[in-house]
């Protein structure tokens, strides 16, 4: 495998995580600043206040996404890594 092939395949790979995890990375961003924000309006500091509907938001997208995901990581497998493998 030369030198090009191999950073494409990782270009691509890595190209593939981003598009994968943008939908979960864009819900904690908002769910964060929207708690943020409540927090700094009302002065209450709890720390589960953040992290219990931050995580709930990011397994529900998670849930909402999964096929997305799924179809993503798949199409990534068998356009790019089995034709490698395989030698085709």
């Amino acid at each position: 495998m030369d030198e090009v092939l191999f950073y494409d395949t990782l270009r691509q790979g890595l190209w593939a995580a981003v598009i994968i995890s943008t939908p979960i990375l864009v819900v904690a961003l908002l769910v964060g600043v929207l708690i943020g924000l409540f927090q700094a309006l009302t002065s209450v500091q709890e720390m589960t206040l953040t992290f219990v509907p931050k995580l709930a938001a990011i397994a529900a997208v998670f849930w909402a996404t999964m096929g997305f995901m799924t179809e993503t990581l798949v199409t990534f497998f068998t356009d790019q890594l089995i034709p490698l493998i395989a030698g085709v």
